[in-house]
């Protein structure tokens, strides 16, 4: 696909880390951007800054999809690419025992399906969502109608300990990609995932600076964390080179998670 002003792309997550990389990136290519975030003061001044627009959405809520697509639709027109950034983590074990009192504690379910609606059944829905309006627009000269991105983990394949809710969530997106891509396939809108290692995003910003060092000391070549740019940059391969789909592709130093 060619990216040009004659394209518009939703991306949730949109207003930070890798989701705003993203949009620095299709922006640039005079891509017409939507910024989907809960975070509305920021997303406002983002899309502010590249000519966008935002729209709060939570996106384990059908009727806010429903109305931030239909918004991002009203103000840059009907998207032909979709890229899936919003997330959540959290660590806990499936069940643990106080070292002092001997109390035996499992995991919150609330917890677990928290994590899950979020990354999973959220990507889900709006790629159900955006895919539905790709189908209303004509097939590109070059044979495309759409093109989808996710975003996993690493952690769908080296799920550390606590990791569960979060693993399970980013196995299910990598599990779903080459069926949701043939799924696709007949009206050509290719699907791909990335699975990032561990990047320099908001989150692992506000650890100390020993902690991140100790982090980038794990990672084979290059020692460092991964750049959110990096990502963007995978983004747009998997927009742009035609014989890409159903693909789900590690971005991370070719490191491998330990158990902890």
């Amino acid at each position: 696909m060619k990216l040009d002003s004659s394209v518009s792309a939703v991306i949730t997550g949109g207003a930070s880390g890798l989701g705003w990389a993203t949009a620095q990136l299709l922006a640039a290519h005079g891509v017409k951007v939507a910024l989907l975030d809960l975070n509305e003061e920021l997303g406002e001044a983002r899309a502010a800054e590249i000519g966008g627009v935002f729209c709060k959405v939570n996106v384990t809520s059908s009727p806010e999809v429903d109305a931030a697509f239909a918004k991002s639709r009203a103000a840059i027109g009907q998207e032909r690419i979709l890229v899936n950034c919003a997330g959540v983590g959290g660590s806990v074990k499936t069940v643990s025992r106080d070292r002092t009192t001997g109390e035996i504690k499992e995991y919150p379910l609330e917890n677990f399906e928290r994590i899950v609606q979020i990354n999973l059944i959220g990507t889900f829905r709006c790629i159900t969502k955006s895919a539905a309006g790709m189908l209303t627009l004509p097939v590109l000269e070059d044979g495309d109608r759409g093109a989808i991105v996710n975003t996993a983990s690493v952690a769908a394949e080296d799920g550390q300990i606590g990791q569960a809710a979060y693993t399970a969530s980013k196995a299910g997106i990598v599990g779903m990609t080459l069926t949701v891509a043939r799924d696709l396939s007949s009206e050509a809108i290719r699907v791909n995932t990335i699975l990032p290692g561990i990047f320099d995003t908001p989150l692992l910003q506000r650890a100390p600076e020993a902690v991140k060092a100790a982090l980038a000391a794990t990672v084979p070549f290059p020692k460092r964390l991964g750049q959110p740019e990096e990502y963007a940059h995978l983004v747009h391969t998997m927009l742009t080179n035609r014989y890409f789909n159903g693909e789900d592709v590690r971005l991370d130093g070719a490191i491998r998670m330990a158990p902890r």
